[in-house]
């Protein structure tokens, strides 16, 4: 399967419903130890992203990807947006007249994901979206070192997200306002994982579906 921007729109719908449908669990979650306003934030950059769809699929993925980091730090505003706005723009720059295959993927991802860590300052065990990226980046990049077949690569990365989301439930908080509840943190997933999971399962579906279309 070739990985083209065309496949933008799909994969930005797959997100789009994705979130719409478990936006209430989510949001939930996110009463119980956060603002409760992790959702709405984080729909609105996504559908400005939808109203983008059919330019962002007419280019090329770094240049793609700078618009939508620049969309979401603009669109969703706060920690979200500046998380994700980061992910984007610095995957954006490491993507550069570079082949994407699945060994440069894993590497722009782990580079995306090192500029998230760094802004937010965190790191994986804080109950934070790291918790879903950070394992994620390194199924990649094991998959990318073990020559696994793509589907396979697949698979591990989505089973990989649920169990980093789950892994938050039992968590201490260390940032954000979940934190000012130290232990009455604990037992509860967080909703920036549980979005970043349902994200990441959405676009491997996605790619799954790609992969058994006929050409």
């Amino acid at each position: 399967m070739q990985l083209i921007p065309a496949l933008l729109p799909s994969l930005i719908q797959a997100i789009d419903h994705v979130i719409e449908a478990n936006a209430e669990e989510v949001t939930a979650l996110d009463q119980a130890i956060g603002d409760g306003d992790h959702v709405t934030n984080l729909q609105r950059g996504i559908k400005a992203l939808t109203a983008q769809s059919d330019e962002l699929a007419k280019l090329d993925w770094p240049t793609a990807w700078q618009k939508i980091g620049m969309t979401m730090m603009t669109a969703v505003g706060g920690a979200s947006g500046s998380l994700y706005g980061t992910l984007f723009v610095a995957m954006s720059k490491a993507a550069r007249e570079r082949p994407l295959d699945l060994q440069v993927f894993a590497e722009i991802f782990g580079s995306g994901v090192d500029a998230v860590k760094q802004r937010g300052k965190a790191d994986a065990g804080e109950k934070t979206m790291l918790d879903v990226l950070i394992p994620v980046a390194a199924s990649l990049r094991q998959a990318a070192e073990d020559s696994v077949a793509l589907p396979v690569a697949l698979e591990n990365v989505a089973r990989t997200a649920i169990a980093g989301m789950e892994s938050t439930r039992d968590m201490l908080a260390t940032k954000g306002r979940a934190s000012f509840l130290e232990e009455r943190s604990r037992g509860h997933i967080d909703a920036g994982a549980k979005t970043s999971q349902l994200m990441v399962c959405a676009l491997v579906d996605v790619l799954a579906k790609q992969l058994t279309t006929p050409a």
